[in-house]
């Protein structure tokens, strides 16, 4: 068989360039200088005989026989990770690593609790945790660069087919008042009672926000008759405006359980209101599983699961 014409290092570097946007942090990002980043690339694109960058812009774009080997370029490499992953688990999780995704709420609030107890349990694995998007969390479990994640959000139809989503927890969303707001002292309100309060909320082109409206609308509100006093951009911010008294709002339970349990904010009930979305967990059934990854979705996820969840079921049998 023929020498390839390219190395390991070579595709390490074609894929740093790509996602750094230049020459120089791509180098940067590597800890090498910029003239050998160029020179390895000359010598790639010697090796195959073809141009993999443009070099008529400011900013390194690709040619097609760029894309092209980018595309089996980040299969390569991850296939290479899988396999050191793999040798790593020969050590009976004494070492190795393990990389876990989430969607926004669930990686602020709930995945670091989970992080915490599997690090106890198993502390020479090494974890890292990647927020993002569902949209590009699903992509990056896909690609195998994420082992497993927890998601909130809806997946695109491709991804949808392609990766193992299963049922994993009900994640309610509960109405909470400033203290000191004169409906506090109702045991319940009425959903008529929601139309005299102002709200606190996310931006209304935020993924987040679209849910909760379709959610509140689903659930018998007419969303457009909520009277709307204040657009923020995170959780944290419209927290700490509904404890300064700025308004009502609707949050994730498990984003203000620390708040419920200081006594900052009220939960409220609303007659024949339930609010909740599903949390799934999302896996890729053909790519390898580490035994850390086993670990965590074994040990860990059923503590925070619903009763209802597949995960727990299976723990149970």
């Amino acid at each position: 068989m023929a020498d390839l014409p390219f190395t390991l290092d070579q595709l390490r570097i074609l894929r740093a360039i790509v996602r750094e946007g230049s020459f120089k942090k791509a180098a940067d990002s590597l800890y090498v200088t910029q003239p050998a980043v160029s020179l390895q690339i000359q010598n790639l694109e010697k090796q195959l005989e073809v141009a993999i960058f443009d070099r008529g812009g400011r900013k390194a774009q690709l040619t097609e026989a760029g894309q092209l080997l980018l595309s089996y370029c980040e299969r390569i490499l991850t296939n290479c990770q899988e396999a050191c992953r793999a040798l790593d688990d020969l050590n009976n999780l004494k070492g190795g690593s393990l990389v876990v995704g989430a969607s926004q709420t669930t990686g602020t609030y709930l995945m670091p609790r989970m992080i915490g107890l599997f690090r106890q349990k198993y502390p020479d694995v090494a974890v890292q945790l990647q927020v993002h998007s569902t949209r590009r969390t699903g992509w990056s479990v896909a690609n195998g660069q994420i082992d497993l994640a927890i998601i909130g959000g809806e997946l695109p139809p491709d991804l949808r087919e392609l990766l193992k989503v299963v049922p994993y927890a009900s994640d309610e969303l509960a109405l909470v008042l400033p203290i000191k707001h004169p409906l506090s002292k109702l045991l319940e309100l009425t959903k008529e009672d929601l139309y005299r309060l102002g709200f606190v909320c996310l931006d209304a082109q935020s993924t987040t926000r679209k849910m909760l409206d379709k959610l509140l609308a689903s659930s018998g509100l007419d969303v457009q008759r909520l009277r709307i006093e204040m657009e923020l951009n995170s959780l944290e911010a419209i927290k700490n405006a509904v404890q300064s008294g700025l308004g009502a709002a609707f949050l994730p339970v498990v984003s203000i359980e620390r708040e419920l349990t200081a006594g900052t904010v009220h939960k409220a009930v609303v007659t024949d209101l339930q609010v909740s979305r599903e949390l799934k967990l999302i896996s890729h059934p053909a790519r390898y599983s580490s035994r850390a990854a086993e670990a965590f979705e074994e040990d860990i996820l059923p503590l925070f699961a619903s009763s209802d969840s597949p995960i727990c079921k299976d723990k149970n049998k």
